[in-house]
């Protein structure tokens, strides 16, 4: 009896299914990691900011990471993704079209302004063109741009209308995520220079840290009572999304050489060690000068930790990673509690989540330490801009600590102007702030919900079946129904 033929799908090089360019494992491996960050956003962030705020924030401050991750699913397929990784329109930014239709999404997957050349014209390094479909590649990209909207999102919660929050998303996302993402990545001019961002300290990290700092010094501070006391609402759940974060990062790190191969190893493991070690680093500084270890102190410490290594994680030796990982558990540590404390800006502005620290400080750390420490052997497997080496590799290595500075001055420079455009452009149709009595009220007074259903929280609860009126009732003062 003759066998039934395969299904099209299964047939390996005979079909569109399945392309002779085709590489399952490459493919699978992209997919897996592009589950991962989009894990980092939600339920990761979602859950670290709704536990880390005050009580009566928790569902606002959850609600603005998963507005902002829907959001931006929408807009990049709509016309973000070619701006970042399309054809060239300007030295730093791409053309604007959809990523939707079959004819783009299943075809191989390229970057079409990252071939290289030399001064004489000649081709020094081609075309991206890893072995998975075009779908694999834009949304992979897709979860990369949402978790720096998120992340900015931490700088400006307790107060932010939500309604300018709508508004802000696709604003920042055009006009300035896209440019970075071009720039560095997707063949503009910095990316041609050789400017090291292996997995997005600069793209992600550096430009979400700045524009949060930007935008919350256009919103406003938090209400004088919530500035002066703010306590996580469930340092365990903070612990939680802290756990999402990090185990997420593997495919954050890992996922960026673009193919499952020995630099997607060498960025993962590097990863671990230098978020280990920062996190140790932080919770020995926490200890001798304030003598007790804190939770959040560690979480802080762990995130610099991983956003240091985000520039470089496939570019440097383990051992680098130890060292960034000291820097990174301390010169952080440093601007937030010392710095922090006495230069008047940072009283000024206000930071809810010290993002501009965590983000900010650490990705223009990590972007530098890059360009001091990045192995000649593993620079070749990852940048176009062949014999690029760290600084303390002799030779041109010392010209590559000057490409990260000006590198990182144009991701500064671009984002504080984008940023502080949008907000006033956002002002003139919405509130960039909440109402007095919504900062003072909280989740009940703008979404009408409250994170925990508790009695003394909404409803009047009698301890008897069949009476309401005798003592024992339990008063309670918000809409949350208790059922």
């Amino acid at each position: 009896m003759a066998s039934s033929p395969l299904p099209v799908a299964y047939q390996a090089w005979t079909s569109l299914a399945v392309p002779d360019w085709l590489n399952k494992g490459d493919n699978t491996w992209q997919m897996v990691s592009a589950t991962l960050v989009g894990i980092q956003s939600m339920p990761g962030l979602v859950i670290l900011y709704g536990s880390i705020v005050k009580k009566k924030w928790a569902v606002n401050s959850a609600f603005m990471a998963l507005y902002a991750f829907a959001a931006v699913i929408i807009c990049w397929v709509t016309w973000a993704y070619k701006m970042s990784f399309g054809e060239q329109l300007l030295p730093f930014w791409g053309k604007a079209g959809p990523a939707l239709g079959q004819k783009f999404l299943i075809n191989q997957a390229g970057l079409p302004a990252t071939a290289h050349y030399f001064h004489d014209g000649q081709v020094e390094t081609s075309e991206a063109t890893p072995f998975y479909p075009m779908a694999t590649m834009v949304w992979f990209q897709c979860v990369f741009a949402a978790i720096s909207v998120v992340i900015l999102a931490g700088s400006v919660l307790a107060r932010m209308s939500f309604k300018a929050w709508m508004m802000f998303v696709p604003l920042w996302l055009t006009f300035s995520y896209t440019i970075g993402a071009f720039s560095l990545w997707g063949g503009g001019f910095l990316f041609q220079w050789g400017v090291m961002d292996y997995s997005g300290g600069y793209v992600i990290h550096l430009s979400s840290g700045i524009a949060g700092f930007t935008a919350a010094y256009w919103v406003g501070p938090r209400s004088k009572k919530d500035r002066e006391r703010f306590p996580p609402n469930n340092v365990l759940l903070t612990l939680a999304g802290a756990g999402l974060l990090w185990l997420g990062w593997a495919g954050f790190n890992g996922g960026d050489p673009y193919s499952a191969n020995t630099d997607s190893s060498m960025a993962v493991l590097n990863t671990n060690i230098c978020a280990a070690t920062s996190l140790l680093v932080w919770t020995w500084l926490d200890v001798i000068y304030f003598k007790k270890p804190s939770v959040i102190g560690a979480v802080q410490g762990m995130i610099t930790g991983l956003v240091c290594i985000t520039p470089g994680a496939g570019l440097v030796q383990g051992w680098a990673a130890i060292v960034m990982g000291v820097l990174s558990g301390s010169v952080p540590w440093y601007t937030m509690m010392v710095l922090g404390k006495k230069f008047t800006i940072f009283q000024k502005v206000d930071d809810t989540l010290a993002v501009f620290h965590t983000h900010a400080v650490a990705g223009l750390l990590g972007g530098i330490l890059t360009g001091l420490f990045a192995e000649p052997t593993l620079s070749s497997l990852f940048l176009p801009v062949t014999n690029s080496k760290g600084g303390v590799y002799g030779g041109s290595g010392g010209v590559q600590i000057l490409k990260q500075i000006v590198g990182a001055l144009f991701i500064i420079g671009w984002n504080i102007v984008a940023t502080s455009i949008i907000c006033v452009v956002v002002g003139f149709c919405v509130p960039l702030r909440m109402t007095e009595e919504e900062l003072l009220i909280g989740d009940d007074a703008v979404h009408g919900e409250e994170a925990y259903a508790l009695w003394g929280d909404g409803e009047r609860l009698s301890l008897y079946k069949d009476d309401t009126t005798r003592q024992g009732v339990l008063a309670s003062s918000g809409a949350t129904q208790v059922v």
